[in-house]
């Protein structure tokens, strides 16, 4: 039995022609339709839904402020721009904007967790846990006796990690830190929430700590000899590099001192 012989070379470059023509139709068709979808008001957004952290952020409120300025459809809507609508509201630390079809999003907030003011008082800037410095209404702060941390400008990380190992060594004195600053020339420096001031000189963290370390060690070994407890410090320089000279309420160094100015005592 002979093979059917093969169709001619004509029919089989107008078969090719035909599909690959039906192709391009076919592509020309689906970008029309989707160019038609992103554009159709059927896809716009209508609805968003947010969800996660809204301690300081009312949903409606942030919705309605958000709203109105973003541009696109659900095809359409640039994500990283409307993240970054999101995130520009106070208190809001990330966004995640994920799209709900045919025309919703769903939006995930984490917010910024205070642990300090940051900078000199009357500033609106706070730390939060992970040692960035944010801009907020600070009356909204919802936590008491926050301290204040300060100083350079992208120092803050290194200057809350060193307050968070610092901390507990007042506590463990019933001492209370109010202000704890890195100074432009590197030095530090902590105000109890008594007023007292304590000058820890310049180093890394682990300097500093040794010395703050070794002068609390001894501090209520000193205040007792003058009949007084560590409440009654009001200033103390640990940038000796033996000892320390420390000031205490109502002590003076001599019986004529009394009158005038106090002296600092010297360890």
């Amino acid at each position: 039995m002979n093979p059917t012989p093969g169709a001619p070379l004509d029919i089989k470059f107008m078969n090719g022609t035909a599909t690959a023509l039906f192709a391009v139709f076919a592509g020309l068709a689906l970008v029309a339709a989707l160019a038609w979808a992103a554009r159709s008001p059927l896809f716009a957004i209508r609805a968003i839904e947010v969800t996660g952290d809204v301690s300081h952020n009312n949903g409606i409120t942030l919705r309605a402020n958000v709203a109105p300025r973003l541009t696109g459809t659900f095809f359409t809507l640039d994500l990283a721009q409307a993240r970054q609508l999101f995130e520009a509201a106070p208190w809001v630390r990330k966004a995640v904007v994920k799209r709900d079809f045919p025309n919703r999003l769903r939006v995930a907030l984490q917010e910024h967790k205070a642990v300090a003011y940051w900078g000199p008082e009357g500033e609106s800037r706070l730390l939060n846990t992970e040692g960035e410095v944010f801009e907020a209404n600070v009356d909204e702060v919802e936590q008491d006796g926050l301290p204040r941390l300060m100083g350079p400008d992208g120092q803050a990380a290194q200057v809350l990690a060193t307050y968070r190992l610092a901390q507990p060594l007042f506590t463990d004195m019933d001492l209370a830190l109010d202000q704890f600053e890195l100074t432009g020339r590197g030095s530090w420096r902590v105000r109890l929430d008594t007023g007292a001031v304590l000058e820890l000189g310049r180093g890394n963290t682990e300097d500093v700590l040794a010395r703050l370390t070794q002068f609390l060690k001894t501090l209520t070994q000193v205040t007792a000899k003058y009949g007084r407890r560590p409440e009654a410090l009001e200033s103390a320089d640990l940038r000796h590099e033996e000892g320390y000279a420390i000031r205490l309420r109502g002590v003076t160094t001599s019986a004529t001192a009394a009158a005038g100015p106090q002296k600092p005592e010297t360890h």
